[in-house]
């Protein structure tokens, strides 16, 4: 069997700490330029520097994304930028255009080439014609299907490895190739500042009835005929293992520490259960897919694995995530006293129940029994987000545990 990696997003480095703590083999990142998230906080270089090392200290892989379809005046700073990331010492660098993959081949080569989904990789050809160009692994785009990737492994070098997204949000143009965005906004989704217009609500015009608008009912709040769901692969890992993939792919470059724990440590555990069992794999279903539903999301399908998705892909009555538990910090450090440290992102209070989430797998109910601000202060809430504070919850914490709580109704 192939060797399996779990690749987690992280949009800062906070969130890079946490994906490595939860569970990732290697984490994709982007830096400041180049990227396909420009909304998102991204690194710096002294970010990206220090969650190398903290991820290379534990075992975890770094890749950094340069994944933009370049313009003629993006080629001489792509330059500079690839010279700057040599000196910190990424695993690889995920790219989609041509002109930039040579560049990094000239400046970097030491540094891996990965070729991004945003390349439209569709068949094994593409693939042999990446490897001769000197890529180590090709991110398939996300409408193969699990048989087509299959023949794909089959017809590749056996040291060539295939990536592929296994969950996260989906998107309604070839590959991510999409001009809503820039059409609409001026807004380059190819270039990172996707406005994300196949999330908006239309209707119908009629040619003859400018100005009037058609809603198109599904039912009483009208249609959002673009949005699909979000793919959710938890169920079928036999099936990606036997696809021949190398590299489990998490969407969610613009999410939460909170998120990224939550779904890092869910295929965590699927994926070492099967690797242990399948008959574990399969006793421990309702426990994943109970996990995997705790945190934002939409909808789940299996997107185009199992051959040309049906209507049932598609959003058509609400564009709002479900959200079933609020992220209200991650462990720091402690003080004197043993109180924890966090920086609050969500309020709560003394004498409310939340709960601790563990990298093993543990979610510990637990009661707030003391709030204390920087200056030793007690206090009755904690409703400034961003603020630093220590809490007392009554047990041990580790450094990397996660705080959130349950908004489920009683």
């Amino acid at each position: 069997m192939r060797k399996l990696e779990l690749l987690v997003p992280a949009s800062s480095l906070e969130v890079l700490k946490v994906a490595v703590v939860f569970g990732a083999d290697a984490v994709y990142i982007g830096g400041e330029a180049y990227g396909l998230r420009a909304k998102a906080r991204n690194f710096s270089m002294e970010d990206m520097a220090e969650g190398i090392r903290f991820a290379h200290e534990h075992g975890v892989r770094v890749y950094v994304t340069a994944n933009i379809l370049a313009h003629n005046d993006d080629l001489e700073g792509v330059r500079a930028y690839f010279e700057e990331l040599k000196k910190i010492g990424p695993d690889a660098l995920i790219i989609a255009d041509p002109a930039v993959f040579m560049i990094a081949k000239e400046e970097c080569p030491e540094i891996e080439r990965h070729v991004s989904t945003q390349a439209n990789n569709t068949n094994y050809g593409t693939y042999q014609f990446w490897w001769n160009q000197g890529a180590s692994r090709v991110v398939s785009a996300r409408e193969l299907s699990l048989a087509e990737i299959k023949e794909i492994r089959a017809h590749i070098p056996e040291e060539m490895e295939i990536e592929t997204f296994i969950h996260g949000a989906m998107c309604i143009s070839y590959s991510g190739r999409c001009l809503l965005s820039n059409y609409f906004t001026g807004r380059d989704a190819n270039q990172g500042a996707c406005t994300h217009p196949c999330r908006w609500k239309y209707a119908v015009v009629e040619e003859k009835r400018p100005g009037e608008y058609l809603p198109v009912y599904e039912n009483e709040r009208g249609t959002y005929i673009f949005n699909s769901k979000d793919l959710c692969m938890i169920e079928h890992i036999p099936e990606l293992i036997d696809a021949g993939i190398d590299s489990f792919k998490i969407e969610g470059r613009m999410k939460t520490a909170l998120y990224v724990a939550t779904v890092a440590r869910t295929y965590r555990k699927a994926i070492d259960d099967y690797l242990e069992s399948p008959e574990k794999y399969r006793k421990n279903m309702p426990w994943y897919l109970d996990q995997i539903s705790n945190c934002t999301y939409r909808q789940f399908t299996t997107g185009f694995f199992f051959g040309k998705p049906s209507d049932e892909a598609q959003i058509y009555d609400n564009n709002t995530y479900v959200k079933e538990y609020t992220y209200l910090g991650i462990v720091e450090g402690s003080n004197e006293e043993g109180m924890c440290k966090i920086t609050q992102r969500n309020k709560f209070s003394v004498g409310e129940q939340i709960e601790i989430m563990k990298p093993d797998g543990a979610n510990i109910p637990v009661t707030v029994k003391r709030i204390v601000d920087e200056e030793g202060n007690d206090m009755e809430s904690a409703p400034h987000p961003k603020q630093v504070l220590y809490i007392d919850l009554g047990c041990p914490l580790e450094t990397y545990d996660i705080l959130r709580r349950s908004e489920q109704e009683e």
